[in-house]
């Protein structure tokens, strides 16, 4: 499609296929966007002959995608007043976490400085898989573990059908395909039971397998094709 000129700076970045526009919205926000070597902001226009860079890259070219195994204490929401990622582990290039995992839970988190992929990963438009493995108080019944697979009551929100299977008298499997704050934890409480240890141990394909606590590992060859694929990115 060609570009008509001036165009705003979000719908430049979704037309060039770096980010959906509230994609591109978040990452100006977090001042990864320039314009001619300025920090762009909301609403910005971009001139026929400017030069945009995000996060050190110009939007075509190649993108980088990790996955990193977040302890617990670190947060990724530096509003939080905790410990952030990018304060505790230095990476490569200019990268940002998609998605989030509380600071009391540990496990996966996809960074990269890829905008695209936080809508096609987060928004309830589209259906991918995240697993936990999930520890609780007391120890639970097959009941809690049907209870918890048909969706639950919390809040005013009833939380879809999910793949629930049992490790031992106080740990779990789920996988889910949404993603409410908090919401195994609020889910446990309302079957009265209370987690004790969360961690998320895939996304989609990707699997935290072994990687160091606090460490981070490149996603590419056929894995990092399949991610992208599943988001129609490629």
């Amino acid at each position: 499609m060609k570009i008509e000129y001036p165009i705003r700076i979000n719908r430049y970045l979704a037309l060039n296929n770096y980010a959906t526009r509230t994609g591109a919205d978040n990452l100006i926000k977090k001042g990864y966007v320039t314009i001619n070597g300025r920090k762009a902001v909301l609403g910005d226009k971009v001139q026929d002959g400017d030069k945009v860079v995000v996060s050190g890259k110009t939007p075509k070219d190649n993108y980088v995608y990790y996955a990193y195994n977040k302890a617990t204490g670190i947060s990724t929401n530096p509003d939080l007043g905790s410990k952030d990622i990018l304060q505790t582990t230095r990476f490569p290039v200019k990268v940002f976490p998609i998605g989030r995992l509380d600071k009391d839970s540990h496990g996966l988190i996809l960074m990269t400085n890829d905008g695209r992929i936080t809508d096609r990963l987060l928004s309830p438009k589209y259906v991918h898989e995240k697993e936990y493995v999930v520890k609780v108080d007391p120890a639970f019944s097959d009941k809690f573990v049907e209870l918890l697979g048909n969706g639950v009551h919390f809040d005013g929100f009833i939380s879809q059908k999910c793949k629930v299977w049992r490790k031992n008298k106080n740990t779990f499997h789920i996988i889910l395909t949404e993603g409410k704050k908090r919401q195994i934890r609020r889910m446990c409480e309302a079957l009265h039971h209370t987690v004790v240890d969360l961690k998320r141990i895939r996304i989609m394909n990707i699997e935290l397998e072994k990687i160091p606590l606090g460490a981070f590992e490149e996603i590419k060859g056929d894995k990092l094709k399949t991610l992208l694929e599943s988001l129609n990115l490629v």
